[in-house]
Parts: structure tokens; C-alpha cells; sequence
């Protein structure tokens, strides 16, 4: 774990906390300082921790690596990022794309043929880490000339029956 001021800031706070609730039950000094000491890391990583995270949509990010793409789906939106920032895909052919992301999952809509067009490769990211989140993330790849011109992110609304 790395110690961070924010991660110090936050156990002090809950180290407060539990020193003013066991301060109300027992008004031994001694007495309440050890059980704060004992109970502040199991209040800080069995409930602020867990809160945090359903609330937040901080999410871990990777690099890209083919492997964990195709054989891990859960781990694509971790690995988004690497693959937007760093252009990794730009320039690519197709045949290049597949034996790099595999085949693509489906084919994007085309306005001006009406129709999906094989000229916009799409795949599936999965769902952005947090809670209350129905926003499925994909990203598409447009090809033109048979190399990838842009690649797009953009999110679906994924509804539970």
C-alpha cells in the first residue's frame, strides 16, 4: 500500500471518529485511545474504504497487452486509456487490428449507406467501475483506405430486464 497525504488525512479522520464514539461509551482516556488504535484500520478498510469505491468511479488502468484483451474482456476499460492516448491503433491495416484485438465484435452504423458499414469496427469495454452506472463503454475504430483513420469511444445505455 502507498501512503498517501489523502490516504492520512482520511485514517485521522476516522481515527476522530472512533475516539469520539468509544469516548461515549468509556471516559477513560487510556482506555478509549487503545480501542480508537485497534479499531480505526478495521473502520477505515471494512467501511470508508468500500464506500468510497461504490461511490467513485475511480477505476485501475493497465497497458494494453493483446493477450489480456482477448482473453480477459473484464480488463478492456482498464486498458482504454493506454489505447486512446498513445494512438496505438492509428495507422493500423485491418488484418493488423484483428491480430491485435481480434475480430470485431460488430460493425457501426453508416448514415450515408443506411446499412452497418465493415468500415467501422466496434467492440465491447464492458461497464465503468462505480456504482449506479448502466453505461455500457464501447469504442470504434473507422477505417478508411483499409487503415484505421479514428478511434472513438462512446457509451450505450444498458437497460436490465
Amino acid at each position: 500500500m502507498i501512503i498517501t497525504p489523502t490516504f492520512v488525512i482520511l485514517l485521522i479522520l476516522v481515527f476522530v471518529l472512533v475516539w469520539l464514539f468509544t469516548n461515549t461509551i468509556d471516559k477513560r482516556k487510556w482506555l478509549t485511545f487503545l480501542i480508537s488504535i485497534v479499531l480505526t484500520p478495521i473502520a477505515y478498510f471494512y467501511v470508508l474504504y468500500p464506500v468510497i469505491n461504490i461511490f467513485s468511479s475511480y477505476h485501475h488502468e493497465k497497458y494494453f497487452k493483446t493477450e489480456a484483451w482477448k482473453e480477459t474482456p473484464r480488463l478492456r476499460f482498464e486498458m482504454l486509456n493506454n489505447i486512446m492516448d498513445d494512438s496505438l491503433l492509428i495507422g493500423k491495416t485491418k488484418p493488423e487490428v484483428k491480430a491485435i484485438l481480434g475480430a470485431s465484435e460488430w460493425y457501426g452504423w453508416d448514415d450515408t449507406m443506411k446499412a452497418n458499414s465493415p468500415e467501422k469496427w466496434n467492440y465491447n469495454l464492458g461497464f465503468k467501475p462505480g456504482a449506479f452506472n448502466n453505461m455500457q463503454e464501447c469504442i470504434e475504430l473507422e477505417f478508411n483506405s483499409n487503415t484505421v483513420k479514428t478511434v472513438s469511444q462512446y457509451q450505450l445505455e444498458k437497460t436490465f430486464e
